[in-house]
């Protein structure tokens, strides 16, 4: 399976009382399909399942997958604590038609290179999937290094790689060394450098709610190989990367984002809470002047 296109990691629309919203989880998928994106990820962190119980996973996993309906690809996150947890999910993911599975290293437990791929070969041999690696060493502790990816060269399943790492030598060495890994962009403010290194895939949590603009980046870069209009909608996009990526509230302005175009998504799972009103307003102000830029770029939406 080859990994190309803006994959949206979901959202988990929320209500007040911080059960699940279907009924908007409903609309988000519908936003997504319509805005172009490539495939969807179930259980990605934007979609807080590390706050969510074994039984909420699997019953959003069952859920996205139906209201799909097959129209893009299905990739299912298996992160846990616990390898016999991740197993579990692969195994559903399995069951359920998946057409892929998101293998991340186990958070807090600060595995060896060889511990991961130990772990992730485990994962593999419970759903037979293709995979997605997913390399984010500021909320894991470490990384998937050499090791790690030499003996997960032993599965051809593995054919992806999320890197959320933010070193720009990862991405050459990966890009470099491990071309049988399809590289995905998992650093939104670079995914400029991402495309000019041959990555052919983005998964982007910004995608939630302005996935037109996230296909505009990919189509000019990846498929046109037109990387001056490219530059272009890179800085009509970096405001809204820099409140991403660095802003600390991640997850709470992809659900406010989602909101502004009048899905309900409702607030983050404790211990996070929502968006003040200075934040809310410096955010829709960024994705205006973001979609008013891009517009002008690309000639849509006039």
């Amino acid at each position: 399976m080859r990994f190309e296109g803006i994959w949206t990691p979901i959202v988990t629309p929320m209500h007040d009382d911080f059960s699940t919203n279907y009924e908007a989880l409903a609309d988000t998928v519908e936003v997504l399909i319509d805005g172009g994106v490539n495939g969807i990820v179930v259980a990605g962190t934007t979609g807080e399942y590390y706050a969510q119980t074994m039984d909420e996973r699997m019953a959003l996993m069952r859920e996205v997958h139906g209201l799909i309906g097959g129209r893009v690809p299905l990739v299912v996150g298996t992160g846990a604590l616990r390898t016999e947890d991740s197993i579990e999910y692969a195994k559903a993911a399995r069951e359920l038609g998946a057409d892929a599975i998101l293998v991340a290293t186990p958070p807090y437990s600060v595995p060896t290179g060889r511990e991961i791929a130990l772990h992730a070969l485990a994962v593999d041999r419970a759903a037979n999937l293709p995979v997605m690696l997913y390399n984010y060493p500021g909320r894991m502790g470490v990384n998937m290094d050499e090791d790690c990816l030499d003996r997960l060269g032993r599965s051809p399943n593995f054919c992806g790689i999320k890197e959320s790492n933010g070193d720009i030598n990862r991405l050459h060495m990966i890009a470099r060394d491990y071309p049988h890994l399809g590289l995905l962009c998992g650093m939104d403010d670079q995914a400029l450098e991402f495309f000019a290194w041959g990555a052919r895939g983005w998964v982007c949590a910004g995608s939630n709610f302005a996935p037109e603009a996230h296909v505009a980046l990919y189509r000019a870069c990846v498929v046109e190989g037109d990387f001056t209009r490219g530059r272009a909608i890179m800085s009509a996009m970096m405001p809204l990367m820099r409140v991403l990526e660095q802003g600390g509230k991640f997850i709470q302005c992809i659900k406010h984002g989602v909101t502004m175009r009048g899905i309900p998504a409702g607030p983050p799972r404790k211990p996070l809470h929502p968006l003040n009103k200075d934040d809310k307003r410096e955010l829709e102000e960024v994705v205006r002047t973001m979609n008013t830029a891009i517009a002008a770029i690309t000639g849509e939406g006039k």
